[in-house]
């Protein structure tokens, strides 16, 4: 037994309260278990118990050995003076109070159900994808549903977190965050925080200067990630580099420092073709965050997305390599992202900092209505029929396996509860 599952059993009330009784056989009935604490002190406040024909409010200890009471010197520790019960799992020796009182115990080793103790043993043994894949799915489709929900609030409200860190970074520029967040996704995994560095060096109000100029946003931008530098033999990367010495030394901007990566990458993905679309974007829309406020549809979004690379990028991945015709257009696998990574959590943020509930409503709904995300672990928790329908399914599972089933946290999981507590499942 560990504590973290007694404090489980304990707050959910899971063992047997017919004839309960403390240790001195005193008559114990159970009318509020308290609230977990999660500060110093007693480990659940404000609880109601009845013992005997007494009524007592106060705050619950729990500890797997009685004399774990001792050991932690909580007799002299002020915060501990207004536990009503010992809450343990072996009563080894009677604990007194400071005033030489024995304190009301409750031991639990003899009133949980064995079957939870062996499914939980299982689940923190297992080996496998998840440790409850031998139960799954578990939940019927509407415990799902609401799981999933809660995982997305909290994956949001993580992401949320970085934004709103962004938006105090930026003296509260909007515009200026999205922009950041923006960069940082055409990066993908690989080259995200060059880009970003790369965003938080040209200010939105030098891109809005020079809009009007696909050629020069693109100079700016392959410039400040270094992509300008050396000798170029055609016309157009000799054309940005000169533009970019211009702009720079007007500007007073100095390339990051570090270039992107190239190596173990699809060409579609070049870091060369996403700056390019990249620029695209800004060129034909300004002020890009103010229209995303605008879009109620999500298709509408993946028309604001909807970019290509200028002409020179149709037989290039990088400069002064000529290859066979290809329009780089951004594609919809790639807009989609950009919505679930970038959008979906700048505009949960937005309701959070403005208290306006239907901006996160509307940043879940966006994810509602986009096709589910496809990856190693969509696909195992599908082969374990757990339902993948669309992009809030998706997010929840990413966050399940890699925050909660990673860790073996399933007595914070709703699937963990439900093993636990039902021995049908």
């Amino acid at each position: 037994m560990n504590e973290k599952l007694l404090h489980f059993i304990w707050q959910f009330q899971y063992f047997n309260e017919t004839n309960l009784a403390a240790v001195d056989g005193t008559n114990l009935q159970i009318i509020h278990p308290g609230f977990a604490n999660t500060n110093q002190g007693p480990d659940f406040l404000e609880a109601k118990i009845k013992m005997g024909n007494t009524t007592w409010a106060g705050n619950i200890e729990i500890h797997t050995q009685a004399s774990q009471w001792n050991h932690h010197k909580h007799t002299s520790d002020i915060n501990y003076r207004n536990v009503v019960l010992h809450v343990v799992w072996q009563n080894d020796i009677p604990i007194k109070d400071i005033n030489g009182q024995l304190i009301a115990t409750l031991e639990l080793e003899n009133l949980v159900p064995k079957i939870m103790l062996q499914h939980y043993d299982q689940l923190m043994q297992a080996k496998g994808f998840v440790p409850c894949e031998n139960y799954l799915p578990a939940l019927s489709e509407m415990g799902w549903l609401s799981w999933k929900e809660r995982l997305v609030a909290e994956r949001l409200q993580l992401k949320a977190e970085t934004v709103l860190l962004n938006l105090k970074q930026s003296n509260n520029h909007w515009e200026e965050v999205f922009w950041w967040m923006l960069a940082k996704n055409f990066g993908i995994k690989v080259n995200a925080d060059v880009f970003e560095q790369m965003a938080k060096s040209i200010p939105v109000n030098i891109l809005a200067k020079h809009k009007n100029q696909v050629n020069q946003l693109e100079s700016l931008l392959l410039g400040q990630c270094g992509l300008l530098a050396g000798n170029f033999t055609e016309d157009y990367p000799k054309l940005l580099q000169r533009e970019y010495h211009f702009l720079a030394a007007k500007y007073k901007l100095k390339a990051i420092g570090k270039a992107p990566d190239f190596l173990r990458m699809r060409p579609a993905n070049f870091p060369t073709i996403r700056l390019a679309q990249l620029a695209m974007l800004v060129f034909q829309s300004s002020h890009l965050f103010s229209k995303v406020l605008e879009i109620k549809e999500i298709n509408d979004l993946r028309k604001l997305l909807d970019v290509t690379a200028n002409d020179y990028w149709h037989y290039h991945y990088t400069f002064d390599e000529v290859t066979a015709y290809k329009p780089k257009n951004l594609g919809r696998l790639m807009a989609d992202n950009i919505i679930i990574n970038t959008i979906v959590p700048v505009l949960f943020a937005y309701g959070i900092h403005h208290k306006e509930q239907h901006w996160k409503n509307t940043a879940v709904n966006f994810l509602s209505a986009l096709p589910p995300e496809q990856n190693a672990i969509t696909k195992q928790w599908k082969a374990k029929n757990v339902f993948n329908d669309n992009a809030l399914d998706s997010q929840a599972l990413i966050r399940l396996k890699n925050n909660y089933c990673n860790f073996k946290h399933c007595l914070n999981c709703a699937v963990g509860n439900k093993i636990l507590k039902n021995p049908e499942v």
